[in-house]
């Protein structure tokens, strides 16, 4: 989705995004605001590989029935 797309959902125009934007500023300060987001890039990060590794979780018992059994 697209920062528009975003923006056309919350319904919101270039003077409320201006105002979110400086109350943020005030609140955590310019500084303060790269923390943010590198912490927010390692969350997301994070909670892909979590899907991720549950996704193969639910794939290895299909993929264990898939393989023919060898007992000789």
């Amino acid at each position: 989705m697209t920062l528009n797309g975003i923006l056309a959902l919350f319904n919101l125009g270039t003077g409320e995004v201006i105002v979110i934007v400086a109350i943020i500023l005030l609140l955590f300060g310019g500084r303060k605001i790269p923390e943010l987001m590198r912490g927010l890039g390692k969350g997301v990060k994070s909670f892909k590989q979590g899907m991720n590794e549950v996704e193969d979780e639910l794939k290895k018992p299909l993929d264990e029935l898939d393989k023919p059994d060898k007992k000789d």
